[in-house]
């Protein structure tokens, strides 16, 4: 079985999710596209997806000897398993309308699915773990998504701008009401199927409108139509993403990501409550009883700049956080040891003490194998956040 005292060459897998893009990570790997949607590079050791080191599955190793590779204080505050996965995700058409839960909700979840026998593997299945799932993506591309709910009252103006008749009763709770409430029970019956002739409606009025405010739901209405989803999205806010801009979004939070190419860092986990603009499992109900309908701005992570090149992300998340290193020859980075490190080459050379690593290929460093970032290029590293044991 592989040690940790050296860098470890990461074997990874692609998820070819029907939203993904066809060429994109072609394009940014320089790999011959398979003709179907690339949409999630998984890096990490979460079961569902781990990567394999030396020919074995990364959680096997780790499982093995938590302490080397994930070093003491990080086992001491998240126990024996890598805290984080790290993903590239190239979106070409909406995910799905989701939220994530807290620990506590996960873990009253993930036992209530195993007491009634459900597989893991199970498509109807919706917690697969017991962990929460904060995420950060930061941008490679221009990227946009919805995030969060807007204002109520400011959606009522854009509802009324659509200029459908049915939609009145909304305009009108979203208005006047307090605005829990009254996003709680719009949000509601938007994904009610007794709405679906005024979605209908909806869907028409988007595709005729030539409002810019109203663009981004258009083209979720023409990518997704008939869904639920479609007008649910418009009670959150649209965010347009930079290169270099980074958007973090905790439990509860309601999202969907609509385009672009992006480096996402999240809590090791795959729980995902869904309730439209998705062909998978959704489960609606269990989303209603998660989801936070606190109206908020979408929550970007300004990043700290340490040194030339060099731009870090810390989100309030403890499991998580990501540097990015524009690399040159003459710039070594010292990774001392201590935390287990991922390091994602996305352009050029990255070079890992020794390993040497192109556009699309990872490493693990673990705890115990301090080792200098080099080459020239572009590089991520992920590694937990600011946390205390």
């Amino acid at each position: 079985m592989p040690t940790f005292d050296l860098p470890m060459r990461l074997d990874t897998t692609i998820r070819p999710y029907d939203w993904g893009s066809v060429t994109a990570m072609p394009e940014l790997f320089g790999t011959e596209p398979t003709g179907r949607p690339q949409a999630e590079l998984w890096m990490g050791a979460h079961p569902a997806d781990a990567s394999v080191a030396g020919g074995v599955p990364l959680d096997r190793l780790i499982a093995a000897d938590p302490v080397s590779a994930l070093g003491g204080p990080a086992v001491a505050r998240f126990g024996p398993a890598l805290p984080y996965l790290l993903k590239v995700l190239a979106v070409a058409r909406p995910l799905s309308l989701q939220v994530h839960p807290t620990i506590a909700q996960a873990e009253a979840g993930f036992a209530a699915e195993e007491a009634r026998g459900v597989p893991i593997g199970d498509p109807a299945r919706t917690y697969k773990d017991r962990s929460h799932k904060p995420e950060m993506i930061c941008a490679i591309t221009p990227f946009h998504g919805l995030c969060g709910f807007r204002s109520p009252v400011v959606t009522a103006g854009l509802l009324a701008r659509l200029g459908v008749p049915g939609l009145q009763p909304w305009i009108d709770a979203l208005a006047t009401r307090p605005a829990g409430q009254a996003l709680r029970a719009v949000f509601a019956q938007m994904l009610d199927d007794s709405c679906a002739p005024l979605r209908a409606e909806v869907e028409r009025a988007l595709a005729d409108s030539a409002d810019p405010g109203l663009a981004p739901y258009a083209g979720i209405a023409a990518a997704c139509p008939g869904d639920p989803g479609v007008v649910a999205a418009l009670l959150l806010n649209h965010v347009d993403l930079l290169p270099g801009q980074a958007l973090y979004l905790g439990a509860g939070v309601p999202h969907a990501y609509l385009g672009g190419v992006g480096v996402e860092i999240m809590a090791s986990s795959d729980n995902v409550l869904r309730c439209g603009l998705t062909t998978k499992h959704v489960d609606a109900p269990e989303l209603m009883r998660v989801v936070d309908f606190t109206p908020a701005e979408p929550h970007l992570v300004e990043p700290e700049r340490p040194g030339a090149g060099e731009l870090r992300y810390v989100p309030p998340a403890p499991e998580f956080a990501l540097t990015r290193y524009d690399l040159t020859a003459a710039d070594p980075v010292e990774l001392p040891g201590g935390l287990p490190r991922i390091v994602f080459c996305l352009e050029g050379e990255t070079r890992v003490g020794e390993l040497a690593l192109r556009p699309g290929e990872s490493a693990f460093v673990a705890a115990v194998a301090g080792t200098v970032l080099s080459g020239k290029g572009v590089a991520y590293l992920a590694g937990p956040g600011a946390f205390t044991v």
